[in-house]
């Protein structure tokens, strides 16, 4: 159980995040947001309506930002990640600039957090990222990169962290979340209808099906340097 743990999730103001959020205060963790846009944050507090839940609004991309807001935090016993983002296209017809962003924004991102977040983790405690599951180097090609960076650094990291703190990562497939709000609604329907047919299951996931995950791993004492895959069984086909 989570109760009275102090859980810090960054990037937890909708999707993945905030059904983490939900799911820790149902164990009675005490959780804290970091979001980038005031309204994004100012509506997960108001649905989740706990006491036991507080946020913070600024880039947590940003070092010395960070650095400061950890500083004031204090101890915390679990930290999950959700920077980082998506893109489309292959690596000869997107914007080479567009490619190391998406790299930047997955992998050294993360990289910050855990050099950042590391003297605040207490013993037994534990890091979670966000990795990603589906789509291909010829369709994904910046993400792709991103997400097998963040899984070799999940492995790094368990190694140099042990036996004090775990880390690990979990992978879901496209799922419909806040990340996607810049398309259409016609889009995002069109995007569940091809992610679920591609899928063995036949169906996208719903985010609280994929928020147990991290939950779980911040939960299991012997499970470090792992990537859970949440897909749907993406990688069977």
């Amino acid at each position: 159980m989570l109760t009275g743990k102090r859980i810090l999730i960054i990037g937890g103001t909708s999707g993945f995040g905030l059904a983490v959020a939900r799911q820790a205060l149902a164990q009675q963790a005490q959780v804290y947001l970091i979001g980038r846009h005031q309204t994004r944050l100012a509506d997960a507090l108001t649905s989740l309506a706990s006491a036991s839940v507080s946020g913070t609004v600024f880039d947590a991309q940003t070092a010395p930002a960070l650095a400061a807001y950890l500083e004031q935090l204090g101890p915390v016993d679990h930290v999950v990640s959700f920077l980082g983002g998506a893109m489309g296209g292959g690596f000869l017809d997107s914007d080479f600039a567009l490619i190391k962003q998406t790299v930047a924004d997955k992998f050294l991102a993360n990289l910050q957090v855990a050099q950042l977040v590391t003297p605040y983790l207490q013993p037994k405690g534990s890091l979670t990222f966000t990795s990603g599951a589906g789509g291909t180097p010829a369709t994904a090609a910046g993400a792709i990169i991103g997400n097998q960076a963040i899984n070799t650094m999940v492995q790094g990291l368990a190694v140099e962290m042990a036996p004090t703190v775990r880390v690990n990562a979990v992978a879901p497939t496209w799922t419909p979340t806040g990340l996607w709000r810049t398309l259409t609604t016609e889009q995002r329907q069109a995007q569940t209808e091809a992610t679920a047919a591609s899928l063995p299951l036949k169906r996208v996931a719903r985010p609280e099906e994929v928020a147990a995950a991290y939950l779980y791993l911040m939960q299991s004492d012997f499970t470090t340097g792992q990537v859970l895959t949440v897909a749907g069984g993406a990688d069977l086909i």
